[in-house]
């Protein structure tokens, strides 16, 4: 093993981290860093979205299309 290999592991709930890769040989001397992943973890929209704010930016499916209706006519201008 020549070069560096970058892998993405995610720590069990014991604590324990499993690092698997065919060029790693039984006996070989390797640097281990750890820091987090610089990107979140997946969400599902759901969680997106009840992140959200809770209060209502429109009050009815009218005044969303009457909004809509603006954006587009200054597109126009």
């Amino acid at each position: 093993m020549r070069h560096t290999l970058r892998k993405r592991a995610t720590i069990q709930t014991d604590g324990k981290l499993e690092i698997v890769d065919p060029e790693l040989e039984a006996g070989d001397c390797v640097d281990v860093l750890i820091s987090p992943a610089a990107t979140p973890a997946s969400r599902s929209a759901w969680q997106i979205i009840s992140e959200g704010p809770t209060e209502r930016v429109f009050g009815s499916a009218r005044d969303v299309d009457h909004h809509l209706a603006e954006e587009r006519a200054s597109w126009d201008r």
